[in-house]
């Protein structure tokens, strides 16, 4: 074992959020993180129900815009993973079906070789997918378990089926997820309010990097300076004097989940704002992610437009999905709007980005949604039929640089360097 190696760092490859949400903590385990889903010593049965599963979410996902059928398909399956109403505060211990079913997975020996594997390193273990954590207790792993949290609220399988006596550590997003862990059991010891991580090259280590984009960006979205004191008000000493050096059109980033799904609205958006982005008033980026079939679709309507190689249109796509991180969290410092479901991109707003917000897809993404509005970074997505029209009354309103800036304000933006510093004090 490499004496640079910090941790061992677990994710599941199920869409985008918990390799995302691992991603800036590359930098502990030598860029090696460990996939549950697919491992070396992974056995036949443990790799034939990932494979399904996977397949299973992703094509009722996609399969959800279909009317009648599609949505009752999908209700039936988020409903064994559904998110209980947050009020009133009492106790929600009890076992889910969800968690039972995955606990039989664990007593079957799902991870089982994978814990075993590590279990003479005694690194502690970080994992963004709550699976994990179970298998690492269940299998008495030697070294500290943490898991972190993707989401701004979460059903009951995230906590151990018997939480008063795990020693599973919860790094957690929000202070409403910890009061939810605490309902569902676990001890207040076991909770740390970090945030959730962010790409560290999107901040820095002083925030220097994210004031400096937020500066620009608010040059943006306020170009005519009409809402200058009160943002400035607002930043106070937190903002800087960042000049651009040149003038950017309206960037806005349409993102696409993991499963692909809902890549229709963001050519249906290229349709509507086509001639702005054509007078290079608009520019759109599509984030394909790594999925090539929505990359292939992407460029097929662009160049029916006759936009290839306009410039006031990009797809953003990397066949490996750490390296799409890479690309995507460079194109957001050039970002003003990004629009996207309420995935765990929702903490992206904390870089001071304004979040228009796309269907959600599952229930947890009903809670994330709730909780972007809450923060006032996020804004419900108008009929797309009309953007044209209702964007620029976002622009004219001030609504768009008061996300921004509300994001900046009420989200945290220090997750990694806290999880970070609190895995290396121990």
């Amino acid at each position: 074992m490499s004496s640079g190696k910090k941790i061992n760092l677990i994710a599941a490859n199920m869409g985008y959020g918990h390799q995302r949400a691992a991603y800036p903590l590359l930098g502990l385990c030598e860029n090696q993180i460990i996939t549950i889903n697919d491992y070396p010593a992974m056995t036949t049965w443990e790799r034939n129900y990932w494979r399904n599963s996977l397949r299973s979410y992703e094509r009722i996902s996609r399969f959800k815009k279909i009317p009648l059928i599609g949505k009752l398909i999908f209700s039936i399956m988020d409903y064994f993973q559904k998110i209980e109403p947050f009020y009133p505060f009492r106790d929600l211990s009890k076992q889910s079906v969800q968690q039972k079913f995955f606990y039989s997975l664990v007593k079957k020996g799902l991870g089982k070789n994978l814990i075993n594997s590590l279990n003479t390193e005694g690194l502690p273990i970080v994992t963004t997918f709550f699976v994990v954590a179970y298998v690492a207790e269940y299998y008495n792993y030697s070294g500290d378990i943490y898991c972190i949290v993707c989401d701004a609220d979460i059903a009951r399988a995230w906590a151990p089926i018997n939480p008063e006596a795990s020693r599973i550590q919860y790094f957690v997003p929000n202070g409403q997820v910890k009061e939810r862990l605490l309902m569902y059991g676990v001890k207040s010891n076991n909770i740390i309010e970090s945030g959730f991580p962010l790409p560290k090259e999107n901040i820095g280590a002083n925030k220097e990097i994210i004031m400096e984009d937020l500066e620009k960006r608010i040059q943006v979205l306020d170009p005519f300076g009409k809402f200058k004191k009160e943002y400035e008000h607002l930043l106070g000493e937190k903002k800087g004097k960042t000049q651009i050096s040149e003038e950017r059109p309206l960037t806005i980033s349409y993102a696409v989940g993991g499963a692909g799904a809902q890549k229709e609205t963001g050519i249906i958006i290229l349709n509507k704002l086509v001639r702005n982005i054509k007078s290079k008033k608009i520019k759109l980026n599509l984030v394909a992610g790594n999925r090539p079939e929505v990359k292939k679709y992407f460029e097929q309507e662009i160049s029916r437009l006759g936009l290839e190689g306009d410039g006031g249109v990009s797809v953003v796509f990397a066949e490996d999905k750490f390296e799409y991180f890479r690309i995507f969290n460079q194109c957001l410092r050039q970002t003003d709007i990004l629009w996207t479901k309420p995935s765990e991109l929702s903490f992206y707003c904390a870089l001071g980005l304004p979040i228009i917000i796309s269907e959600t897809v599952g229930s947890q993404e009903d809670f994330n949604r709730d909780w972007l509005v809450s923060v006032g970074a996020g804004i419900n997505s108008i009929d797309v039929e009309y953007v044209s029209e209702w964007l620029n009354d976002l622009m004219e309103s001030g609504r768009l640089i008061r996300a921004a800036v509300d994001g900046f304000l009420n989200a945290e933006q220090m997750g990694a360097y806290n999880i970070e510093k609190i895995i290396l004090k121990k």
